[in-house]
């Protein structure tokens, strides 16, 4: 019999059947079967979690790496994930962790509170849910982040954004910060590519967009002649637009080839640069580029004054013009986002 940590967002099907009611592919599962995430599964007519309190890898890395641009800029975030995800990227680029099918892989037995008092101990400002697909072990997480509460720690989750209302608004009570992926901006990407629909995560970003509580970040990987063409690129940032506002940060990174795309080559600078100018002139005020070197997309300009007030030399923060306000120091204008607020908590280099 498999073993696991209690879950509850399920029901008993029609026949006899469990359906899970994480995220919208609605698994229905006989005794014994794994959801397509792996790592939720019926045991003794229950859907459990089977990677509770088991991580797949810890680290400490600059918050810039998740990436967050506008959360706690400067400050480590330590990192640590499972295994499994209920989406099916070909690109995925920690696809040895994702689609894990083994639990050999969870090697580091971690409790909610261990993790918290071991980012205390290491100086982060935060725990980041990372490297697998938090929404796959919310009840790890959550717990987690009850922990990190307690010690004043913030809690960010890089996720997929595939996610069913009642467990989104649960799981994101006790989260800080998301990091969202926006595949794509087309149906036939999504199932193509990604093996999922578009629709439900723009649910979840117009959900956490309207949550005070959750400072929210966007990010979109340019494959070439998959999702990076002028029309669609248009398309998806005129959406953000129109339906988040203009200060969410949007981040475009670089595709290189992994997993089952090992046929299409990197995302080249240029691309990069034609979606960031598509999406300043549609009215974004932050967006970025990323996977590339390349200081101008790294850096955060005032969108009144133009100035640079953050500059980044790809993780590492070299110039910082914001006040303890997080108001501009050329114009005063403000910078959208939840920032430390003191110049002196950062290592700014010579």
């Amino acid at each position: 019999m498999l073993k696991g940590h209690p879950t509850k967002y399920w029901h008993v099907f029609d026949d006899n059947r469990l359906q899970c009611d994480l995220c919208p592919h609605y698994c229905k599962l006989k005794e014994g079967q794994r959801g397509l995430c792996f790592v939720r599964a019926r045991t003794n007519n229950q859907i459990v979690l089977t990677t509770y309190g088991l991580t797949s890898g810890l680290a400490i890395d600059p918050i810039e790496k998740k990436p967050l641009n506008h959360f706690l800029p400067g400050t480590s975030a330590f990192s640590f994930g499972t295994i499994g995800c209920n989406l099916s990227c070909l690109f995925c680029q920690n696809w040895d962790i994702s689609k894990c099918r083994t639990m050999d892989r969870l090697s580091i037995p971690a409790s909610p509170q261990t993790i918290a008092q071991q980012a205390l101990q290491h100086g982060c400002k935060s725990v980041a849910f990372t490297y697998n697909e938090p929404n796959v072990f919310m009840e790890y997480a959550i717990d987690v982040a009850k922990e990190c509460r307690k010690l004043g720690i913030k809690t960010i989750s890089v996720t997929n954004g595939y996610i069913c209302e009642a467990p989104r608004k649960e799981f994101y009570s006790y989260i800080d910060a998301a990091r969202v992926d926006l595949k794509g901006f087309t149906d036939r990407f999504y199932q193509k590519i990604i093996g999922g629909k578009l629709q439900p995560v723009l649910d979840t970003l117009i959900y956490l967009n309207q949550q005070k509580n959750v400072w929210l970040e966007i990010i979109t990987l340019l494959i070439p002649d998959e999702n990076d063409g002028v029309e669609e690129i248009d398309k998806l940032t005129k959406w953000i637009v129109e339906n988040l506002g203009s200060n969410v940060p949007l981040h475009f990174t670089a595709f290189h080839p992994s997993w089952k795309m090992l046929n299409k080559p990197s995302t080249s600078l240029e691309i990069l640069k034609r979606s960031r100018d598509i999406a300043l002139k549609n009215g974004l005020n932050y967006v970025y580029t990323g996977n590339i070197h390349y200081v101008e997309g790294s850096t955060t300009y005032c969108h009144n004054c133009k100035n640079p007030i953050i500059i980044r030399d790809d993780y590492k923060i070299t110039l910082y013009k914001l006040d303890e306000s997080a108001l501009c120091m050329f114009c005063g204008t403000k910078c959208h986002g939840v920032f430390t607020g003191s110049v002196a908590n950062f290592s700014i280099l010579d």
